[in-house]
């Protein structure tokens, strides 16, 4: 099989998923880990950083075989873009560990409970994807400015100090 000379759509989308995903997880452990006394629980945080900081650099590789990749934006230093992501990702995640309890679940009124909360986690997260589109830090529709945000959002996760 011939190497390719980009990614294929599919494919950078989720490599998109997940170079936000773990840059926000670093800058959590990151910005927690000043607070971590306990020895053994700081060893595991430093030693999660390490492996999220040698996966965004495993991932970034990637990104100049994205389709359409133009130069690296800024990264802005309001914390508000930062947050929401956070938020985002949170809520996006709940709405996956709902739909896979409910298909796990025999019971009718947790199913109902469970159907219910994932409802509550759809239109949860449709209003902070809706904000973060109106406000620009979310730019669904434009792949370049998408991936310009992620290399951004890594490498500012990357060198951020601890």
């Amino acid at each position: 099989m011939n190497e390719q000379r980009h990614l294929a759509w599919h494919e950078t989308m989720e490599l998109h998923e997940l170079t936000a995903f773990q840059s926000i997880g670093l800058m959590k452990l990151k910005k927690a880990f000043p607070r971590i006394t306990e020895p053994e629980l700081r060893a595991i945080y430093q030693q999660n950083i390490n492996s999220l900081t040698g996966n965004l650099r495993e991932l970034l590789q990637f990104y100049r075989m994205t389709p359409h990749v133009g130069r690296e934006e800024e990264m802005r230093e309001d914390e508000t873009p930062f947050y929401a992501g956070d938020l985002l990702v949170f809520l996006k995640t709940a709405v996956r560990n709902l739909a896979i309890a409910i298909t796990e679940t025999a019971t009718p009124a947790l199913r109902d409970v469970l159907v219910k909360q994932l409802n509550s986690a759809i239109q949860a997260h449709t209003t902070i994807f809706n904000y973060m589109y109106k406000k620009g830090y979310y730019p669904a529709y434009d792949l370049n400015r998408l991936l310009q945000n992620d290399v951004a959002l890594a490498n500012k996760a990357i060198s951020m100090r601890m």
